[in-house]
């Protein structure tokens, strides 16, 4: 009983790995040559609201 159920527990993660690694989307690596977008924030004074306390 235990062996049968062990057995069956194998086939079952082995199958699941097996349908793991072909169903993967094989995307192509993308290699741009382009610079990210960086946004620069200036120093300017940061005004905070008064909390009351």
């Amino acid at each position: 009983m235990i062996l049968t159920i062990t057995l069956i527990l194998s086939v079952l993660v082995s199958i699941n790995f097996l349908l793991l690694r072909f169903s993967c989307n094989k995307t192509p690596n993308k290699t741009t040559s382009e610079r990210p977008v960086v946004f620069r924030i200036e120093n300017e004074p940061i005004m905070l609201a008064p909390t009351g306390s």
